[in-house]
This record gives C-alpha cells, sequence and structure tokens, in this order.
C-alpha cells in the first residue's frame, strides 16, 4: 500500500509535469501528426494541442495508458522482477491524468488572475470604501438613537395614563 501511495503521488507531480511540457512545445505530437496525416488534416501552425494537453478525457486516458503500457513491457524486459501489478498500473494512469488537470486548473487560475488583477484591486478598493462609509453610517446612527432617547423618556413621564383617564372624568 505504501508503495502504491508513493507511486500515486509520483504520478500526479509526473503528469502535471507532462502538461506543463506541453503547454510548452508539442513538436513531438506535431511529429506523430505529420507522418499519420496527409498536408490538407495535419494541424494548424497555431494548434497547441497536444497529447495531454487541450484533449478530452478519453484521449487523455487513451495517450496515457498507452504510455504507461509501453514503460511496462519496457521494464519487464530490463528487469525480471515482477513489480508492474496491476494495481500499481492502474494508481499510476490515475494519479497522472490527476495531475493533467491540477495543472490545467492552476494555468487557467493563473491566467485569470493575471488579466482581472487590475480590476480586483479596483474592487477591493471599492469595497473597502463601501465598508468605510457603512460604518460611518452606523456611528452617526447610533449617535442619533441615542440623543432621541432622552427626549422621548421626557415625554412619557409628562402625565400617566391614570392621570389621563382622570381628566376625561372616567376615573
Amino acid at each position: 500500500m505504501t508503495l502504491e501511495l508513493i507511486i500515486f503521488i509520483a504520478s500526479i507531480l509526473f503528469g502535471a509535469l507532462i502538461y506543463w511540457r506541453e503547454s510548452n512545445g508539442n513538436g513531438l505530437y506535431r511529429f506523430f501528426n505529420k507522418l499519420m496525416y496527409s498536408k490538407e488534416l495535419q494541424m494548424k501552425p497555431a494548434d497547441k494541442t497536444g497529447f495531454v494537453y487541450q484533449q478530452k478525457f478519453i484521449i487523455r486516458l487513451v495517450f496515457i495508458g498507452f504510455l504507461f503500457l509501453i514503460g511496462i513491457v519496457i521494464t519487464r524486459f530490463l528487469i525480471p522482477i515482477d513489480v508492474a501489478t496491476v494495481s500499481i498500473f492502474a494508481s499510476m494512469i490515475v494519479g497522472t491524468l490527476l495531475g493533467t488537470y491540477l495543472a490545467n486548473f492552476i494555468f487557467k487560475s493563473s491566467e485569470v488572475i493575471d488579466e482581472k488583477s487590475d480590476s480586483l484591486e479596483d474592487m477591493v478598493q471599492d469595497t473597502i470604501e463601501k465598508g468605510k462609509g457603512f460604518i460611518e453610517d452606523l456611528k452617526t446612527k447610533d449617535a442619533e438613537v441615542i440623543d432621541e432617547e432622552p427626549k422621548d423618556s421626557l415625554k412619557k413621564e409628562e402625565k400617566s395614563a391614570r392621570e389621563r383617564l382622570k381628566d376625561k372624568g372616567l376615573l
């Protein structure tokens, strides 16, 4: 279980590394694209699609599964020890997929923060100013309420209800 956990965490980091590498350049994917497709069907020069970068889930799963399957076959021929079990193979694939999506989230959030940094600063300043105004309004309202209370208490002490009823002749 400990080996699987270590491999899972390492594969998350490996997935983030693959995603970052393909976001910077996709030369290997372009090479295979030129080998497989005719000139009309090849990807455009501005297209940044890679094996895992800007791909759907199923295609990522196929490419990552194929990558680890080749790695396990090579490992079995080089090292005759049974290291590549099914659970380790599955944890490597799931961890790498998770790492690619984690890297995607980090890249997208950093882009949004960079785009919105000026407007976020303005929004924070506006919120602070509104908060200061709200606190000032609360302070002035509290001062008015304190001033009004003694006036109300003086009016109530003028005559009691019994005295008013006596004045009207009802008691």
